[in-house]
């Protein structure tokens, strides 16, 4: 589902930027854009999709905590009490000569596992994005089939990478501010961009509170307190460091603060 103009304009304005400094890039030079990663991602599909090692600024937290994508993902799941990701952003740049990414679809959850939870996931565009400019696509036919497609694939099928042929991948256009949310059993990923213009998006996305797990809350504090990355194959992180000395813990409305887990849902 899409949700339209979720953010406010002054809000994606900043936030994109917010990327461009970090990544200490510049919007007007193309020649800046083709940096070599200070840091390799070990999650191979994502190698050259854009990835922004940024996770706890300010701006990411005012669009976390922004009632509209709040009441988007609570109508979604039924509750009131939702932790969000600390997540980063996406600059996708148009492919260059000597750039091999060609998109790719999979999913972040293990759909061998019989006992997998139900989960869902969004991304806050910060651009328009187009067929052309890369973005967001997806597989609906294999979500709405997956029971039957699995009976078809062999035994050691990856779990995580379907094989896509003879399926069509679909390519969704989204506006600058409008919140894309998807079921994760749907096989999505990123398609190159061949425009000639960047595509910007923030990852965010919200489920159940875990208020009895203290060790994971925990985490989630000090993550915000210390402006860290999450840890893990698929997080890089950012070696130089910039969040932790460019930017200060960000501030949280009371909202933000159960969406944290600082404050509990039921006080």
């Amino acid at each position: 589902m899409i949700v339209p103009e979720a953010v406010p304009p002054n809000q994606i304005n900043r936030m994109v930027e917010l990327l461009w400094t970090f990544e200490e890039k510049k919007a007007e030079d193309p020649t800046s854009w083709y940096r070599k990663p200070l840091k390799e991602i070990q999650m191979k599909e994502l190698v050259g999709s854009g990835m922004v090692e940024i996770y706890n600024h300010q701006f990411l937290w005012d669009n976390r905590q922004y009632p509209k994508v709040y009441h988007a993902f609570a109508d979604i799941w039924g509750i009131d009490e939702l932790w969000v990701s600390i997540d980063r952003a996406n600059l996708n740049f148009p492919v260059g000569k000597t750039d091999q990414f060609k998109g790719f679809i999979h999913w972040d959850i293990d759909t061998s596992d019989p006992n997998r939870a139900n989960n869902v996931q969004g991304v806050l565009s910060l651009s328009d994005t187009t067929k052309d400019t890369g973005g967001f696509q997806c597989i609906p036919e294999l979500f709405q089939n997956f029971t039957k497609w699995v009976k078809t694939q062999p035994k050691d099928r990856n779990p995580f990478q379907p094989d896509v042929s003879g399926l069509k991948i679909e390519q969704v256009e989204t506006k600058a501010g409008d919140l894309l949310i998807w079921n994760s059993m749907l096989a999505h990923g990123i398609r190159p961009n061949r425009s000639d213009r960047p595509r910007l998006a923030q990852y965010i996305s919200m489920t159940p509170a875990q208020e009895g797990n203290e060790a994971l809350r925990t985490w989630r504090i000090k993550s915000w307190k210390e402006r860290i990355a999450p840890e893990g194959y698929a997080f890089p992180g950012d070696p130089r460091n910039w969040e932790q000395r460019n930017a200060k813990t960000a501030k949280l409305s009371p909202l933000g603060e159960k969406l944290l887990g600082l404050r509990s849902w039921r006080s």
